[in-house]
């Protein structure tokens, strides 16, 4: 059994990033174990808790380590990610050396309700994995544009067509992830 970690870039209530997220989800394995990793009340990274971890910072670290995959799904913010996904992933990277990212399969997906899709924020997200040593799922590129009228008032994806296309990715990811 797969252990698969969720990380929502977006921290809004119903957000559309969660809908593209639970639709990727609904698309694993019957017996795939997921856990969703909270990351709006992470204090923001400071090398100066490196000798002395808030116990957020312990116990995301926690979670992370205990994943084998994650599925990451972030909206555009300035051209880039939000910054809670940006500290969550700067949180589990440090202290220097003890990064708990490197080696875990991730699939980066994008969401925007712009036809531009997140890909600015996509590609800023990618290289972040990378630079974290993470086995990205590079094919087929989740870009998902236009999600407000993908998705209904509480950001659920409601498109039949999306929801499939989102499942049947999800389902490669789970066999990604296995080598």
């Amino acid at each position: 059994m797969t252990k698969y970690g969720v990380i929502v870039g977006s921290t809004r209530k119903n957000s559309y990033s969660l809908g593209v997220a639970e639709a990727l989800v609904a698309g694993l394995p019957e017996d795939a174990e997921v856990t969703y990793l909270d990351i709006a009340k992470l204090p923001l990274y400071n090398q100066d808790y490196d000798e002395n971890s808030p116990v957020e910072y312990t116990e995301f670290r926690d979670a992370v380590k205990a994943q084998d995959a994650f599925i990451m799904v972030t909206p555009e913010h300035n051209r880039s990610v939000p910054a809670a996904l940006k500290n969550a992933l700067d949180v589990a990277s440090r202290p220097w050396g003890q990064s708990v990212w490197a080696g875990k399969a991730v699939l980066p997906a994008s969401q925007s309700i712009s036809n531009i899709a997140g890909v600015v924020a996509h590609h800023v997200l990618r290289n972040s994995l990378d630079f974290l040593d993470m086995k990205i799922m590079h094919q087929p590129e989740l870009f998902i544009g236009n999600t407000a009228e993908l998705a209904d008032e509480n950001g659920k994806i409601t498109n039949e067509d999306t929801k499939a296309f989102l499942a049947n990715v999800a389902g490669q990811f789970a066999e990604f992830a296995k080598n």
